[in-house]
């Protein structure tokens, strides 16, 4: 570009800049500047032509990143100069499809501030339409076909636009120009309202859904990502029969609110929880449940916290507001199964749960479930990564040379994929136990792979060979197969989170994962980086009675650690007298190794304390006796019971240290709450211990915490403080789950280094 006169350049844009009104903004941008020329898209992202003086061509370069739209996320703006062409005017011209596919694809956005209002106001022609969206707004990843994005291109090509909607689409002053899903009544989805049997009732659908769900009943109601079940939360009878319908006996059901409004009534807001419960992404936030809050008990029995979430669709927003309360919300499955988001396949499964259905015919390519979040210090902490913040990618510091696939884990299963720079991880999967769930997996890698153009060449898997995720890994042909351990993809998900390579000190707490020496590990002290790990340190190791078994019955833990303190003179307590017509045979499995695998595990660790406390002998879904635990916690209770901490090659953290000290409390008659509490002050103590010994020893000045037992904000908020004030610099995962929803982030990141390195 010469100083004399008009000059033109060419730009290319990337990272996520499809579908975020990135070409309306650019032309609104070169209209300031009075420049001539035009933008496209094209699979590796935007393409720019800009014509105009040299000063101006430089202040628009510069202002293409700064002043991008709130939804994009520019990664790279390449300059080359051109000739100039006779040429006046700036256009937005038809997207290319040729060359190697390089964009990323936005989340699905939450009805923004205009498009509500635009709802709710009776003069306007979307008024109480219940596909409302614009630039900002919308469906985005859950209708997408094919890149690049364009309208013929996703779920909407079926709906051809009406003139007016064409006018505001060809608009360069609307904000509608060039959103792709744009609609209205006259030209896009409808609704329908059917009963149990499918059949279409009279009347307004959004109405008369409302009057029967304050009649009792449970409604199936398609989103974007899926369909949700319904009922009034305040209606015990109509939640309990969800809860029986469904085959979902303890797990919590989120709340659906209208406003901000309604949920301060059932539940306390910061300004961080408001800012993320009415943020684009709407997930279901985890927050202390308000006292007399108007939600019936088995919403979340037994729980001090409730999820609430806002209405992440027009629709939704819709049928709040006529139904005046607060509704249970939940995923349209049975336990353990996918989401049902094909209208013939929830007619099917959930014909059986749902009173009726409320419908529309826009087809959802993929299928997504709510986000799950907990807050901590003002931050998100995942728990289930998925609608609203899939696909939007991670970028890796190292990028591989091959397309990389990881596998991730057995349960809360995503998958990964690397291309360049880019770790796209999926939408939550589930548990991968069954034939619906695994070929759903399976779908969705087929997707994502064809979306985004990879084929992967190098697969990362876990080690355990049971795991169906490792099964599906190894069927497949023409890759090569890296194997990661559990516990240091926890430790490489947080360093890929926080854009780091290690090496730290991590801290792995999870309820299991195979160790690299075939043992069950799950209380993890790792010396890592993104290429390897040392194993410094854990938790001692005790026996499983039973197996699996004793991961669906902790009190069978609860007798592993009592047997190894006190042999065959247990103390007198309420769970000793409740076990023992089977103490013995237990106790005996235990001190024999038949069929008692040694661990490490963390999570097992917190169900013996569970089950020793009386709060829960069996559990109902995965976790749930650790949950309830940190529930008990007395909040203000700093005593702390002491735990031995032994020296060598690896440490040795003493488990039942910390379970003498419960039993010693709860002998004295000390209170359940004040026992929890101390239980996890004493483990965040030694633990903290050991990540400083290990500092002295390694000169590392970095932690990372990782693993399911890290969504415990108690134990996380005792460790995070202690390593703080300790001087060491702490990551914590905030863009995915420190569960096991994170770990084919981490496989990926090692994957990608080792691939990288070579």
């Amino acid at each position: 570009m010469t100083a004399e006169g008009p000059g033109r350049i060419r730009i290319r844009v990337e990272g996520l800049v499809q579908g975020v009104g990135f070409r309306p903004f650019v032309s609104g941008l070169a209209g300031l500047h009075a420049l001539a020329g035009f933008v496209g898209n094209d699979p590796r992202g935007v393409f720019i032509e800009a014509q105009g003086e040299p000063s101006a061509l430089r202040a628009f370069v510069a202002e293409l990143e700064r002043r991008a739209p709130p939804s994009a996320l520019v990664e790279s703006v390449t300059v080359a100069d051109a000739e100039p062409v006779a040429e006046s005017g700036f256009r937005i011209v038809a997207s290319r499809g040729e060359g190697a596919r390089q964009v990323c694809v936005p989340p699905d956005a939450a009805p923004c501030d205009a498009c509500a209002a635009e709802i709710a106001d009776p003069g306007a022609r979307r008024h109480g339409y219940a596909f409302t969206n614009c630039t900002d707004c919308g469906p985005r990843f859950t209708i997408v076909t094919d890149l690049p994005y364009d309208r013929p291109n996703t779920t909407m090509a079926p709906f051809a636009m009406c003139d007016r909607c064409s006018r505001e689409y060809r608009d360069p002053g609307d904000r509608r120009f060039h959103a792709q899903p744009v609609c209205c009544p006259a030209c896009g989805p409808s609704l329908r309202l059917l009963d149990a049997d499918g059949r279409p009732q009279p009347g307004d659908p959004v109405g008369v859904a409302a009057l029967w769900l304050a009649r009792g009943r449970i409604l199936a109601v398609k989103g974007v990502g899926g369909y949700h079940l319904a009922a009034v939360a305040g209606d015990e009878r109509a939640v309990g029969a969800l809860r029986a319908r469904k085959r979902r006996e303890g797990k919590p059901f989120a709340v659906l609110a209208a406003d901000l409004a309604a949920a301060r009534e059932l539940v306390l807001l910061t300004s961080a929880a408001e800012r993320v419960l009415s943020g684009p992404r709407r997930p279901v936030v985890l927050l202390p449940r308000r006292g007399g809050a108007p939600v019936a008990e088995a919403v979340a029995p037994g729980n001090r916290e409730l999820g609430v979430m806002l209405p992440a669709t027009p629709l939704h927003h819709l049928l709040a507001v006529r139904l005046g309360r607060p509704a249970v919300l939940t995923s349209g499955n049975r336990s353990d199964e996918p989401i049902a988001h094909r209208d013939d396949d929830a007619l099917d499964r959930l014909s059986g749960i749902a009173d009726g259905f409320l419908v529309h015919d826009r087809r959802i390519h993929v299928r997504a479930d709510d986000s799950v979040v907990r807050l901590f210090r003002g931050r998100e902490l995942p728990v289930r990564r998925s609608r609203g913040y899939v696909p939007a990618p991670v970028t890796l510091r190292r990028p591989p040379s091959r397309h990389v696939l990881a596998c991730g884990g057995e349960l809360k299963n995503t998958f990964c994929l690397v291309k360049g720079r880019h770790a796209v991880l999926s939408q939550h999967i589930g548990d991968l136990e069954g034939y619906e769930t695994l070929r759903s997996y399976a779908e969705g890698i087929g997707q994502l792979s064809r979306l985004f153009g990879v084929r992967p060449r190098l697969v990362a898997h876990d080690l355990h060979p049971e795991y169906l995720s490792t099964k599906y890994a190894s069927g497949l042909d023409d890759v090569e197969l890296v194997g990661v351990q559990h516990h240091h993809a926890h430790i490489a998900s947080c360093l890929a989170d926080n854009g780091e390579e290690g090496p730290v000190i991590g801290v792995a707490l999870d309820g299991l994962g195979l160790g690299s020496d075939g043992t069950l590990w799950g209380g993890e002290l790792l010396v890592a980086d993104l290429r390897g790990f040392e194993r410094a340190g854990h938790l001692e190791a005790l026996p499983m009675p039973g197996g699996a078994a004793a991961v669906r019955q902790p009190w069978r833990m609860g007798v592993s650690y009592l047997d190894a303190i006190y042999g065959d003179a247990p103390p007198d307590l309420p769970f000793v007298r409740r076990h023992r017509d089977r103490w013995a045979a237990v106790a005996a499995l235990a001190r024999t190794g038949t069929n008692a695998p040694l661990t490490s595990s963390a999570g097992r660790l917190f169900d013996a304390v569970a089950a020793i406390a009386g709060l829960r002998d069996r559990v109902l879904f995965e976790g749930q006796a650790a949950i309830e635990l940190e529930q008990f916690a007395e909040p203000g209770e700093r005593a702390a019971y002491p735990a031995a901490l032994s020296g060598g090659p690896e440490l040795v953290v003493s488990g039942t240290d910390l379970v003498r000290g419960a039993v010693e409390d709860l002998l004295a008659g000390v209170r359940t709450p004040l026992v929890a509490a101390r239980f996890h002050n004493g483990l965040a103590r030694v633990l903290l211990r050991a990540v400083l010994a290990l500092s002295e020893r390694t000169g590392l000045r970095e932690v990372a915490l990782s693993g399911g037992v890290f969504q415990n904000v108690v134990l996380l908020e005792r460790m995070e403080a202690g390593l703080r004030e300790a001087g060491l610099r702490v990551l914590l995962h905030s863009r995915v789950p420190p569960n096991d929803g994170g770990l084919s982030l981490g496989q990926a990141a090692v994957a990608a280094a080792l691939d990288h390195a070579g």
